[in-house]
């Protein structure tokens, strides 16, 4: 399966569902790809190769993840595709209400990564616009939203 950023998805359970990269010009599961978007943009220095080598969006990502300074949380090394079905958890405001931030169709680019000390983790997701870091267990239960902030 060939794709618009270098990255192997042959090994996907999701590859047969998504529609393809090149074969949805970007827009797999028919929802926006921001991988896509930067590997299209004319600009992007690895252009059809973001995760063959270094790439300045998710070197940018790493260390705007890094900054947040969060401190029983594994170090951020590396970042990935994620499906916004994986990363939509459903968190309670303090007015009671439930809300989810993410599109689910949308590529976002994320990680999971574990909290010291803890059976919980922290799962990681950003997009052109906004990065957040959420705290939950493993099956996703107890979301709670450690950073949401804007990015530009």
């Amino acid at each position: 399966m060939e794709t618009l950023c270098g990255l192997d998805c042959n090994g996907c359970g999701l590859k047969d569902s998504c529609g393809g990269c090149v074969e949805t010009n970007g827009r797999p599961f028919e929802g926006s790809c921001m991988i896509a978007v930067c590997a299209n943009n004319k600009g992007c220095e690895n252009r059809g190769k973001c995760f063959d080598a270094p790439c300045k969006l998710k070197e940018q990502l790493t260390a705007e993840f890094r900054a947040l300074g969060i401190e029983d949380m594994e170090e951020v090394t590396g970042l990935h595709a994620l499906k916004g079905s994986f990363a939509n958890l459903e968190y309670t405001l303090p007015n009671g209400r439930a809300v989810k931030f993410w599109e689910d169709n949308r590529i976002y680019i994320g990680h999971l990564l574990k909290k010291k000390n803890s059976d919980r983790f922290y799962g990681l997701v950003a997009d052109e616009n906004y990065l957040m870091v959420c705290e939950a267990g493993s099956d996703g239960s107890d979301a709670k939203i450690v950073v949401f902030k804007e990015r530009r």
